[in-house]
């Protein structure tokens, strides 16, 4: 059986302005709820840890050690 790039999720490396796509997807999973998150409503992670986030409050929360 054919997998579609939307299967499973892209790996990417996060930068300061931006991410760069390792292996193509749809989505990324939240480092925290383990949420999908669509490529196009990413907005949120940390490049220090290489991480994604799927909502400002998550991040916050993960990057002042509250999770």
């Amino acid at each position: 059986m054919l997998m579609k790039s939307g299967d499973e999720p892209a790996t990417l490396i996060y930068g300061p302005n931006g991410f760069r796509m390792v292996r193509p997807g749809r989505f990324v999973p939240c480092a925290v709820s383990g949420e999908p998150i669509d490529l196009e409503e990413l907005r949120y992670w940390s490049v220090e840890r290489q991480e994604a986030y799927a909502s400002a409050a998550i991040a916050t929360a993960r990057l002042s050690g509250q999770s």
